[in-house]
C-alpha cells in the first residue's frame, strides 16, 4: 500500500491524463492487440486527441474523474458516470477508464481510485456500475477480485483483427466500496 494522494482531476491535468492513458495502453496492450492498431492508438496524434478530450471532459458535471499522485506527479486515474442504456441497461453507471503507469501498479492506487469513484457515484444516487474490459487484459482478474461479475461480451472489429471485451458488473455499488 502507498501513501499516494487521490484528488479530483482538473483541466490542468489534461496533459498528464493523456500521458498516463497512452503509456498505460502501450504497457498493457503490447502483444494483446494488433501492433498497427496499438501504434495508432498511442502515437503523438492520439496523445494530443486524448489531451483535448480530457481538457473538455474533466469539467463535465455528469462525470467523475479522479487522479492518483505520487509526489506531485499524476500516475493513475479513473473516470466514470452515467451509462448509455445500450451497453448495459440494468446498470446506471459505467466505469469508463482506469489506467496507471507501470511503476504505479500494485501499490493499491487502482483499488483506492475505484472505491472513491464508487463512493462519489453512490453519493450522486447511482446504485450499480459496469465496465468493459478486454478479455486478455490482466486487470480483468482485478475487477473480479473487487466483487464484479462477468455479464456478457462483445466483439469489436478493428484494423488487423478483432477484440473481445467482457462486461463486468457490480449490481450494488456498496459491494465494490466494501471490497476496495
Amino acid at each position: 500500500m502507498t501513501n499516494g494522494r487521490i484528488r479530483w482531476a482538473t483541466p490542468a491535468d489534461a496533459s498528464a491524463l493523456a500521458w498516463v492513458h497512452v503509456s498505460s495502453w502501450q504497457d498493457t496492450y503490447a502483444g494483446l492487440m494488433p501492433a498497427e492498431f496499438l501504434a495508432g492508438m498511442t502515437d503523438a496524434a492520439a496523445q494530443e486527441r486524448r489531451r483535448v478530450f480530457w481538457e473538455r471532459h474533466v469539467g463535465s458535471p455528469d462525470h467523475v474523474t479522479l487522479v492518483a499522485e505520487l509526489g506531485e506527479k499524476v500516475v493513475a486515474f479513473v473516470s466514470g458516470g452515467p451509462t448509455a442504456e445500450r451497453d448495459h441497461p440494468s446498470s446506471d453507471a459505467e466505469l469508463h477508464t482506469l489506467y496507471a503507469l507501470p511503476h504505479a501498479k500494485g501499490l493499491g492506487l487502482g483499488r483506492r481510485l475505484t472505491a472513491t469513484l464508487a463512493e462519489e457515484l453512490q453519493a450522486r444516487g447511482f446504485q450499480s456500475l459496469f465496465l468493459w474490459v478486454l478479455d486478455v487484459n490482466p486487470t480483468r482478474a482485478f475487477y473480479l477480485h473487487l466483487g464484479g461479475r462477468e455479464a456478457g461480451e462483445k466483439i469489436e472489429t478493428i484494423p488487423g483483427g478483432e477484440l473481445r471485451e467482457i462486461r463486468v458488473v457490480w449490481d450494488d455499488l456498496g459491494t465494490l466500496i466494501s471490497k476496495s
